[in-house]
């Protein structure tokens, strides 16, 4: 289970990074919230969408280590849950 749960914090590290380098590398930023893409980024980073909620900027590598913490805290959820199915039956 512990692998699981830190592939899932792989995995949140990935997409934080991708969203992070996209961010760098685009020109012009289009980062506004009339863009399609900015939903992609507030469904697969969760912290952006708090910091927009509570009015805080969130830098690149606090969304790179709070992305990869959710997804953990998110994995180990998932992984819980699938555990206790799998008794189940």
């Amino acid at each position: 289970m512990k692998n699981r749960v830190a592939m899932w914090a792989g995995a949140g590290l990935l997409v934080a990074g991708f969203w992070a380098v996209y961010s760098l590398t685009a020109t012009p930023m289009p980062m506004s919230s009339t863009q399609p893409i900015w939903n992609l980024v507030l469904i697969t980073c969760p912290v952006v969408l708090a910091g927009l909620y509570f009015h805080f900027p969130v830098s690149v590598y606090w969304s790179l280590l709070a992305n990869t913490g959710t997804y953990a805290l998110i994995g180990l959820i998932a992984e819980t849950l699938r555990q206790r199915l799998n008794l189940a039956r």
